[in-house]
């Protein structure tokens, strides 16, 4: 079968004509403009009653740049845990002989009762050794008698409040971000969650700790308190951000009223993690390679003779070389300043429960077997 010939120039000729002039091109680009344009102030409207529920809620909506993921861990900046240990805790030791870190400065405000403890004076002494002196273990932990560890309560009450009869009232802690508003009717044996808040007076709230971080915050005009506990799970949780946003809602409490006082916890130091912390965290906050660290061994006697300790290994494979550090201190600072509060009125108390283990307990020091620490916060009576 012949096919018919075609001429190149009316081929051209005809592929002109059913392409679209310049003119119809243009007119559908201007039309497609003014629809654009007529639905972008719809879409602003609705962008800004989200961000106004968000606002009113104490949250604030990510404005993430990027796409969430793991970063290159290049990005990191070699650190050695002595460059990241944190200032020592101040102790003050209470005239019942209890030992327990105050927050600089707020004693000034009268008001307000507040202390982070440690394991120091007290009648426990599950985790002393053989013939140690007392220690001030206040979790009711397997190993301890609960007599020794209300009596240690008692203790705790008094050092902090004057009255070893101050009520201390807490929660089945869960790593979550529940936050419970302690008045007469919500608190129940079993309540779980992380993070108390009340504006009674006479009761101190309390967040056992022996690792993770514990967040005290006081509203100085409303006269509101909160104790946050805050493991890694639980600043992936945003329990502490959370919470702020539950203060504004249930006292009515402004960021520019609130102090906040970070106790000793598990440092930057000597917190090593996984990839899987680091993803959680960089899915969640868009600064998350700011509180972490890659942190090489400043063993002395390595560094002299680093050939004693190479392996047959392959490259990658060796067990030697960095490990990566989460910064958990920084990480609940930066929840406190995207939650409102001024950089001023935020306190690190300082502390590294791994590196000060004859002053705090320490589960990963102490491979599991530790006691609690009390971390308080109450309105005096």
């Amino acid at each position: 079968m012949c096919l018919p010939l075609i001429c190149p120039a009316q081929f051209a000729a005809d592929r002109m004509k059913k392409m679209p002039s310049r003119s119809t091109a243009s007119r559908r680009s201007a039309a497609s403009s003014v629809k654009s344009a007529a639905s972008a102030p719809a879409l602003d409207s609705q962008i800004a009653e989200i961000d106004a529920l968000f606002t009113h809620a104490g949250l604030r909506r990510s404005r993430r740049e990027k796409a969430a993921g793991v970063r290159s861990r290049a990005r990191y900046q070699d650190k050695t845990p002595e460059d990241l240990r944190p200032a020592p805790a101040q102790t003050v030791r209470a005239a019942n002989g209890v030992e327990w870190v105050p927050v600089p400065g707020w004693e000034k405000i009268s008001w307000l009762w507040h202390g982070f403890s440690t394991r120091r004076s007290g009648v426990s002494t599950a985790y002393t050794g053989s013939g140690g002196a007392g220690e001030l273990n206040l979790g009711f932990t397997a190993d301890n008698a609960w007599e020794n560890v209300l009596r240690n309560r008692e203790l705790l009450a008094e050092a902090v409040t004057g009255s070893a009869r101050a009520p201390i009232v807490t929660l089945k802690q869960i790593h979550s971000s529940v936050v419970v508003l302690a008045d007469s009717a919500s608190i129940t044996p079993g309540c779980k969650g992380d993070g108390l808040m009340t504006d009674r007076p006479g009761v101190l709230l309390g967040v056992q700790t022996a690792d993770c971080i514990p967040v005290l915050v006081a509203d100085r005009r409303r006269k509101a308190v909160a104790a946050f506990h805050a493991g890694w799970r639980g600043t992936v949780k945003r329990i502490v951000e959370s919470g702020i946003g539950r203060m504004r809602l249930e006292f009515g409490s402004r960021p520019e009223d609130l102090v906040a006082a970070i106790g000793p916890g598990n440092g930057p130091c000597c917190y090593a993690v996984g990839e899987e912390v680091l993803s959680e965290f960089t899915s969640q906050f868009a600064y998350a390679p700011e509180v972490f660290h890659e942190v090489y061994d400043s063993d002395s006697v390595k560094q002299k003779y680093p050939m004693l300790f190479l392996t047959q290994r392959a490259p990658g494979h060796s067990p030697i070389g960095p490990s990566l550090h989460l910064d958990l201190f920084e990480a609940n600072r930066r929840q406190l300043l995207d939650a409102g509060l001024k950089a001023g009125n935020i306190n690190v108390v300082g502390g590294c429960t791994s590196c000060q283990p004859e002053l705090f307990f320490s589960h990963r020091a102490s491979h599991g077997r530790a006691g609690r620490m009390l971390n308080v916060i109450g309105i005096r009576g």
